[in-house]
């Protein structure tokens, strides 16, 4: 088997075993986790076209823009300008958005957004650094936005950052996530995609917040998982998360991103590096591999650096 429009050899895909979904669905977020944290500024165009690429390559849920203040991420101030020019994409294509506040969801909501984004933070000094609030104040700002949000019929997701790791404050304590877990889900989110935003977690760890989690009333089902890949084992982690059931895994096309306010944090699960693993396991993901690492290659000459996903490395240099 090759890779469609590389020429080159594929993974061949096995019969899915140890419990492993068959089908996993890939939260994109490149167009803004990954770029979120770009010193230069990337033209509106390109971003739309960026987005565009991804879909193309079968991805189907794109996060695209965040409403939050310019002066916090000036990357993404552009989003009232890039939202439209997503319009022609299919139905079948969701295109999250995160919103930090009321004012957040009402630009969101005013350009047609069906999906938006909350971020909270299981530690104290991510949410003073990332929202200038307390985490219970945080959560507390969330309330009328998840509550409108639903109201209108929107679908919602909390991020929780720093669920393993704090670069301030080291190993965080299970029951501390599980506790804000717990309060996303009470707030009304649909679904908690958990972060290991400065990469420090492992399998072990992985395994038991998400049983935690269960035992607290948490179903797996509401759980996507994001992990970055500062000590390499983010694709080790998602193993972990896959074989507890998780059908949900955030990656960012080319390995692209990190977090402007935390600077230890590396760049995200690359889902051409994803894309690879699942295919060997043989779980689906309706992603066309080729078409991906094109994207992934055409997207680092905009940015005027190689990728660093291994897998777009392998593959591009082998054209």
């Amino acid at each position: 088997m090759t890779v469609q429009g590389l020429g080159l050899p594929m993974t061949v895909a096995a019969p899915s075993t140890d419990g492993l979904p068959t089908h996993i669905r890939i939260h994109e977020v490149g167009a803004r986790d990954g770029l979120q944290n770009e010193q230069t500024t990337v033209p509106t165009e390109v971003k739309a076209e960026f987005v565009h690429r991804l879909a193309e390559a079968g991805l189907t849920t794109i996060e695209a823009t965040s409403f939050v203040h310019p002066k916090w991420v000036p990357q993404l101030a552009d989003a009232e300008d890039l939202f439209p020019l997503l319009g022609d994409l299919p139905a079948a294509i969701a295109l999250p958005v995160l919103v930090p506040n009321e004012r957040g969801l009402d630009r969101a909501l005013a350009l047609g957004a069906r999906r938006v984004a909350v971020f909270a933070s299981a530690t104290e000094s991510f949410a003073k650094a990332n929202l200038n609030r307390t985490v219970d104040e945080a959560l507390a700002m969330f309330d009328p936005v998840v509550t409108r949000a639903k109201d209108d019929g929107v679908h919602v997701r909390g991020y929780l950052s720093m669920c393993f790791g704090d670069p301030w404050e080291g190993p965080v304590p299970i029951p501390q996530v599980v506790r804000v877990c717990r309060a996303l889900l009470d707030l009304g989110c649909d679904e908690l995609s958990l972060g290991d935003t400065i990469g420090v977690a492992t399998p072990g760890h992985v395994q038991a917040l998400l049983t935690a989690l269960n035992e607290a009333g948490v179903p797996t089902s509401a759980l996507g998982v994001h992990f970055h890949d500062t000590y390499g084992q983010a694709l080790a982690n998602t193993l972990a998360a896959l074989r507890h059931g998780v059908t949900t895994v955030d990656a960012s096309a080319g390995g692209l991103g990190g977090c402007p306010y935390a600077k230890s944090a590396t760049g995200n699960l690359a889902t051409e590096d994803l894309v690879w693993m699942l295919r060997g396991l043989g779980i689906d993901t309706g992603v066309d591999l080729g078409r991906l690492t094109a994207t992934s290659v055409w997207m680092a000459r905009q940015l005027g650096r190689p990728s660093p996903s291994r897998t777009v490395r392998a593959l591009s240099h082998q054209e």
